[in-house]
């Protein structure tokens, strides 16, 4: 039997399989952040092709929030019938939806003033950031609770927080980009804080059947940044808030990446934080076979495998993976099965 096409349940939704759209960032919306034809077809491609689940790029929760101007937003109400197609498609595919919620932090590339935890710019080519004040990150908490609402308004099964790759939850949690001397600064506890209450506070809102999901980094391979110990730490403190599943990811606090890359290179990390806190895993990182998938998902190290860069160059690589595996599976086109068996001649 192949692992790829073992259903997964998480609180109230079952994945048809373990094959996941990871969140990539387009930039094809306009200033309104608005959700387009462009994006429609874009996600609509893998869905047909067959993943258990989508997730969006990132959503940001404010204005301020976006990496650049052409970043989709769910800061109004306005912005809610667009990713409603999504969601919408993704059942007619019998597949999930889930939204990536973030905020860019000092890593936005806006005309406007940009914040993050304290007034140090990414790099040299970076604006710098104005340091948050307290009522600022109050606000920002309330915003992602203010977003989860919508993006359940706008029907989707599942919510991923952010709290990676640079962005400003991650800026609270590394010290080399954390500087402050307030409740939010100092200690693990403190540079903690941030996350938690974004977890808390869309917890709340958040509907009890459906699962939330928290993209983490492990370590950031670097002195001043997010350690192994820490990032456990931390997965033991958001298990009992609510999370469901963490994806996995190293890196980026700073530019240009430390450590070593190759196919599965977080794996590691995944398996780490899954022995410490029984949470189900997904697996990200050049991850592009499906022998390794089915590989990795066999040996218990993962529970859900992010696809990337693989899914840009093949929307049907999951049918290819049914092909491979001689697996029965119903696909949103039912014609599209030509696909995943024997080569025939046929009409």
């Amino acid at each position: 039997m192949s692992s790829i096409f073992q259903p997964l349940t998480l609180r109230g939704i079952t994945l048809k399989n373990r094959i996941v759209m990871s969140p990539m960032l387009m930039y094809m919306a306009g200033d309104d952040g608005l959700f387009t034809d462009m994006h429609f077809a874009h996600y609509g491609a893998r869905l047909i092709g067959g993943v258990g689940m989508v997730v969006t790029e990132v959503v940001a929760v404010e204005p301020r929030g976006r990496i650049s101007h052409k970043d989709l937003g769910l800061w109004h109400d306005g912005q809610i019938d667009g990713l409603a197609r999504l969601s919408a498609f993704a059942r007619q595919c019998n597949a999930k939806a889930c939204i990536q919620l973030a905020h860019a932090g000092r890593k936005a590339v806006l005309e406007q003033e940009i914040c993050a935890p304290s007034a140090i710019a990414y790099d040299g080519k970076h604006k710098r950031p104005a340091a948050l004040r307290i009522d600022e990150i109050e606000g920002i908490v309330k915003a992602y609770a203010a977003a989860a609402q919508r993006a359940h308004q706008a029907g989707f099964d599942c919510i991923e927080l952010h709290a990676a790759h640079g962005y400003l939850i991650h800026e609270f949690l590394a010290p080399i980009a954390n500087l402050r001397s307030d409740r939010y600064g100092g200690s693990l506890e403190n540079r903690a804080r941030f996350v938690l209450e974004i977890t808390r506070a869309v917890r709340e809102v958040w509907p009890a059947d459906k699962p939330l999901l928290v993209r983490l980094t492990a370590t950031d391979l670097m002195d001043g940044g997010v350690t192994l110990e820490e990032a456990i730490w931390l997965a033991q403190k958001l298990k009992p808030l609510g999370v469901d599943l963490l994806e996995v990811s190293s890196g980026n606090i700073v530019p240009n990446y430390p450590g070593r890359v190759f196919p599965g290179y977080h794996l590691k990390y995944a398996e780490a934080l899954k022995s410490k806190t029984n949470l189900p895993v997904g697996a990200m990182g050049s991850i592009t076979s499906i022998d390794h998938a089915e590989a990795i998902l066999a040996s218990g190290a993962a529970d859900l495998i992010f696809l990337g860069r693989e899914l840009l160059r093949n929307p049907f690589w999951t049918i290819q993976a049914a092909q491979r595996a001689n697996a029965q599976v119903e696909l949103p086109i039912p014609t599209y099965a030509r696909a995943t068996g024997p080569y025939e001649r046929g009409f």
